[in-house]
């Protein structure tokens, strides 16, 4: 009894580890353990014998002798190396609490404060738990000696210019302890960094961001600051023309998903001092750049604290849409089909813009920008009117202007003339319909509609070699047969085609968008209520547009409120030099194109 009492107080350390255990160990204790496995009898007797001194704990074996001394003293000393079973690794357990909303406070909450640690080896284990150091293949951290200082050096692969790391590395590895001064972050940045943008850091959330987004960032030890040097060089294509705003005549370059090259692309083109822009950040977790540009004595300075003050409170974790999001957040316009901002993708249009006294926004990885206050008229005028001479500028706008508008109203007003025929004069009776269908007209229209958004999705996604292949099929294989069947009539077929083209001739693409919506709403009405319909659904729409504001400018100034100047500008396209001030709605400091002329140059 004695020896099995002995014998139950040391079984159940060896009986941890079982089956399994033995099953999947690497090897085995020692060759004494197997000895004893050997002595303690069958293995089917040593394995009952183990379960049930791990269940009961009471149960005594005689025939199984008892574990030497070595073995006990080894199984002890591998549990105070492993933690014991059931418990947690204090790191991993402090990983899996973390609960930081930005990256300042996952920086604190890892090491107690936002500083820069003198120790390197803190600071990379910082690094190690904010920013995935070690587990992320393209962050770099590239330990080196100068001057008998340690330093390190950390970048991310996909940003970092090698061409300049190399260069400024060259150079440092020349140097000795005695070209070193006692503040060796002066001197590597003064004297031995040969780089243009280079700046000092002294927090370390400050420095991981400005390396999420390119830089590269030199830590030395012993140090409390760090040297950011701006190595930047992102992934980008070349500006090309855009797809959607097209010209004839003008400049075939267009803005791409890089903000520094876009903002270059208008520099180039208003070369003006008082041209600002300043950059912001959104999202806690994106840390998108977002810049607002402004020509700075033109421009209402409340209008831009507006839209700053916007930006600056917009809360969310990322905006990784860019410039629709962004909208969104600081527009607010709700459910309102109609946008309340133009975008554009042409530096020359928004150069033109920022004379005007507009506000515009860059956001990083969109290839457009967006300008603020806009109005309807605004968003119906395209740069291939400016790029002809006054008359023709003039003729083109009235084309487009009668597509705008055939896109909305003419469905509506044929089907409100079929239905009260007495409405139609006689000259007109050829516009039908000429048969009937087997469908009532207000479904034809909407399966029309909804066969037209199917088929602009479509070609979307169709690749570029199959585009006209499915064209083919639209127009022969769909309208042409369903007329034929006798589903559709000949008129719906061909007035849909005259809307579509209009709303493809909208140089805004939210605005085309809109414009349709606004055409099936106006054809339900007319089905429903016939004149009354109409009227009352065409008085709303002007009513719900005159009502909405694009940042307290009226959405259809000139026409509500009236000015007679601006609209006759807007209807004819007037001469460069007979365009002497700016749009009144923008509220503009300096309302003058041109400089007054003087009373001695009139009369000479």
């Amino acid at each position: 009894m004695e020896a099995s009492d002995e014998l139950g107080a040391e079984e159940p350390e060896s009986g941890k580890k079982g089956f399994f255990a033995r099953l999947f160990s690497e090897e085995p204790d020692t060759e004494e353990d197997a000895e004893s496995d050997d002595e303690s009898g069958t293995g089917s007797q040593a394995g009952a014998g183990t379960t049930a001194e791990a269940g009961s704990g009471q149960q005594s074996q005689a025939q199984t002798q008892q574990p030497q001394k070595s073995k006990k003293d080894k199984k002890k000393a591998k549990q105070e190396d492993a933690p014991p079973q059931g418990k947690i690794d204090p790191l991993q357990l402090k990983r899996d609490n973390e609960r930081s909303d930005s990256l300042e406070e996952s920086v604190t909450y890892w090491q107690g404060n936002d500083k820069i640690s003198p120790v390197l080896e803190h600071t990379k284990n910082t690094l190690t738990e904010v920013m995935g150091l070690g587990s992320s293949f393209d962050i770099v951290f590239r330990e080196m000696s100068f001057a008998g200082r340690k330093a390190a050096l950390l970048c991310i692969s996909g940003f970092a210019k090698d061409t300049i790391i190399d260069e400024i590395l060259k150079r440092l590895t020349y140097l000795t302890p005695e070209n070193i001064s006692t503040d060796v972050l002066a001197s590597f940045m003064t004297e031995y960094i040969p780089h243009v943008q280079v700046e000092k850091g002294e927090l370390l959330s400050e420095s991981i961001n400005k390396v999420l987004s390119g830089m590269s960032v030199f830590f030395i030890e012993g140090e409390t600051q760090v040297i950011i040097m701006d190595t930047r060089s992102y992934p980008s294509r070349n500006p090309d023309e855009p797809s959607i705003e097209r010209v004839v005549r003008g400049s075939r370059d267009g803005f791409t998903e890089t903000l520094l090259s876009n903002v270059a692309l208008v520099r180039r083109r208003i070369r003006d001092p008082g041209l600002k822009y300043e950059m912001h950040q959104v999202g806690r977790r994106t840390r998108t750049d977002v810049c607002v540009a402004y020509i700075d004595d033109i421009v209402d300075k409340t209008q831009v604290k507006a839209v700053t003050d916007k930006i600056k409170s917009v809360d969310i974790d990322g905006i990784p849409l860019a410039d629709k999001q962004l909208e969104e957040a600081i527009v607010g316009r709700g459910w309102n089909p109609y946008p309340l901002v133009r975008y554009s993708e042409r530096p020359d249009t928004v150069a033109s813009h920022l004379l005007e006294g507009r506000v515009v926004i860059f956001v990083d990885t969109s290839p457009s920008v967006i300008v603020l206050p806009t109005t309807f008229f605004d968003l119906c005028q395209h740069a291939e009117e400016n790029r002809q001479t006054p008359f023709m500028g003039t003729y083109l706008r009235w084309v487009r202007f009668i597509g705008i508008f055939a896109s909305m109203f003419l469905l509506p007003l044929w089907l409100l003339m079929v239905i009260h025929p007495e409405l139609l004069p006689k000259m007109l009776d050829f516009i039908g319909p000429q048969k009937t269908a087997k469908i009532p007209l207000l479904a034809q229209f909407l399966i029309v509609e909804l066969g037209v958004d199917l088929l602009r999705m479509a070609a979307v996604h169709t690749p570029t070699p199959l585009g006209s292949a499915m064209g083919l099929i639209a127009a022969i294989l769909v309208g042409d047969i369903a007329v034929q069947t006798g589903l559709f009539v000949n008129e719906v077929v061909l007035y849909m085609a005259v809307a579509s083209i209009g709303m493809f001739a909208t140089p805004s693409y939210e605005l085309g968008l809109a414009n349709r919506i606004v055409r099936l709403v106006l054809l339900v009405a007319v089905a429903a209520f016939q004149v009354q319909g109409f009227m009352i659904g065409t008085t709303l729409i002007v009513v719900l547009l005159t009502l909405h504001r694009s940042y307290n400018s009226s959405y259809l100034w000139p026409f509500i409120p009236f000015n007679a100047k601006a609209m006759g500008e807007i209807i004819l396209r007037q001469p460069v030099l007979s365009s002497k001030t700016r749009p009144s709605f923008n509220k503009t400091r300096d309302n003058t194109r041109m400089p007054p002329v003087q009373e001695n140059e009139k009369q000479s």
